[in-house]
């Protein structure tokens, strides 16, 4: 008979592999683009994109923090709803609209003392559903691929929020082109990171990211809410023989991806570090980056933690390059070859599970030949 525990574990091993794979040949890819532009100072500026993250000790580690805890969450989002079978390209604009009604209820409800954070939170949480929703119940009702809906939903709530911030007196600040400040009931609480983490920019946003982490893993893998999600991403039609609601499935799984999002944009646009709406036609880069973390972090929520640190890690580090007149955008060629090798090691590792797998049930069977003659004997 097959172990699946020991499939399992053999899947998990070859997946780490895939993304230690991919980071190396970015990494090398990227030193050789270094090489390529200014060979004199290729070592130490490779070694500063290793290094530079910990070049003000404890404050750039925060920092790392920082810049990770949207990304964290932005690339769950995109892993949730993979591993429900849903592909949700649509998180850069789930993003901008939770950070929209982040800042909205940051500026305007300023009455509500010392729960106002909370409730702009929630706000965020509620705007990136409901983006999510709607590309869920066309894809449920509809069958309409959730990737192009996902796309037209991003420039939906890009402009959307654009017009909405820019015509709102109170939102906008005309002079800087952005949104106004939030009040500070509705920036997150430190929760000690202050102290942890002095001088940088971190608070508690980074604990909230891990919390959400761990519900959605615990969700995904403990729950039968989270099975039959997986069930319908795996197999749609058998799952409605089932017994199991596909539509509504559905429908929920890109309403929580979207939530995720949402609340990914609430975190960075009430840190109080100084981030507003920008009034410009591009859409916010930790959206995409997101899509990125998920790949790097094969879906997996633990996995996708790490992941966003990691791109974090570098893309601070990469912020030091400018010191040896390297441009910073060789972060993102690394990053984007990081990528584009998950994808491809993503697809090896498939390769050699099947051959694995095969070998082991081969092997199985022949202790289970030899068993049953041992006991004919």
């Amino acid at each position: 008979m097959s172990n699946p525990k020991k499939k399992k574990n053999l899947s998990g091993t070859m997946g780490l592999a895939s993304s230690v794979f991919a980071i190396f040949i970015g990494l090398i890819f990227g030193f050789i683009i270094l090489l390529l532009s200014n060979p004199a100072q290729a070592v130490p500026g490779f070694f500063t994109i290793l290094t530079g993250a910990l070049t003000h000790g404890i404050k750039g580690i925060g920092q790392v923090f920082y810049y990770a805890t949207p990304i964290i969450l932005t690339g769950l989002s995109v892993g949730f709803a993979f591993k429900t079978g849903l592909f949700n390209i649509g998180a850069p604009g789930q993003f901008i609209v939770g950070a929209f009604g982040a800042v909205y209820v940051g500026i305007m409800w300023t009455s509500l003392g010392g729960v106002h954070w909370i409730v702009a939170l929630l706000a965020a949480i509620i705007m990136g559903a409901l983006w999510g929703f709607v590309p869920g119940i066309l894809k449920a009702v509809f069958n309409v691929n959730e990737v192009i809906s996902s796309i037209m939903m991003n420039y939906i709530g890009l402009y959307l929020v654009n017009y909405t911030t820019k015509t709102y007196t109170p939102l906008f600040n005309n002079l800087r082109n952005e949104s106004n400040n939030v009040a500070v009931t509705a920036q997150i609480p430190k929760m000690g990171m202050d102290k942890i983490f002095a001088g940088s920019s971190l608070n508690g946003g980074i604990i909230i990211a891990i919390i959400v982490v761990i519900l959605i893993h615990i969700i995904l893998n403990k729950t039968t809410f989270g099975y039959e999600l997986k069930a319908v991403g795996y197999n749609k039609d058998a799952s409605k023989y089932a017994g199991i609601n596909e539509k509504k499935s559905i429908i929920l799984s890109m309403m929580i991806a979207g939530a995720i999002s949402g609340l990914a944009g609430g975190l960075l646009y009430l840190a109080g570090s100084g981030k507003h709406i920008e009034i410009v036609d591009v859409l916010g880069s930790e959206g995409y980056t997101g899509i990125s973390v998920a790949l790097l972090g094969l879906s997996n929520p633990l996995s996708v933690l790490l992941a966003g640190i990691f791109i974090a890690y570098l893309t601070t580090g990469g912020f030091y390059l400018q010191l040896f007149e390297f441009s910073t955008e060789i972060i993102d060629i690394i990053v984007a070859v990081i990528i584009y090798f998950s994808a491809f090691a993503l697809m090896v590792k498939m390769l050699i599970v099947k051959y694995q797998v095969f070998k082991l049930e081969k092997q199985e069977k022949k202790e289970e030949k030899e068993a049953a003659r041992k006991e004919g004997v």
